[in-house]
């Protein structure tokens, strides 16, 4: 884990609150919201790499490295196993969108 910074800035009560209640609707801390809408704020011209990177990270894209073959049927299937409910969940809601 790379070293942490603690940022102090003032911000009226009105915008406090309304960042808490943010933050409670998404079930995530005051100080994750904070830091997120940092990141986002700061982000560079490497965001889509780092984005490609978090999601291979979490399982939800299947990586190709550049002049290997690409995987095969049985590796494909291995990769994907268990995401069946969730691509369902979102086909399901893009018909609806129609």
């Amino acid at each position: 884990m790379s070293d942490m910074r603690q940022l102090i800035t003032r911000i009226d009560d009105e915008l406090h609150a309304r960042i808490k209640a943010k933050a409670a609707a998404e079930g995530r801390s005051v100080n994750e919201l904070v830091r997120g809408l940092l990141e986002a704020a700061v982000i560079d011209a490497d965001a889509p790499r780092q984005w490609k990177r978090r999601m291979i990270a979490a399982g939800k894209v299947v990586a190709v490295e550049p002049g290997r073959d690409a995987p095969g049927r049985t590796k494909v299937a291995e990769l994907l196993h268990g995401a069946g409910p969730t691509l369902n969940e979102h086909l399901d809601w893009s018909r609806d969108d129609r």
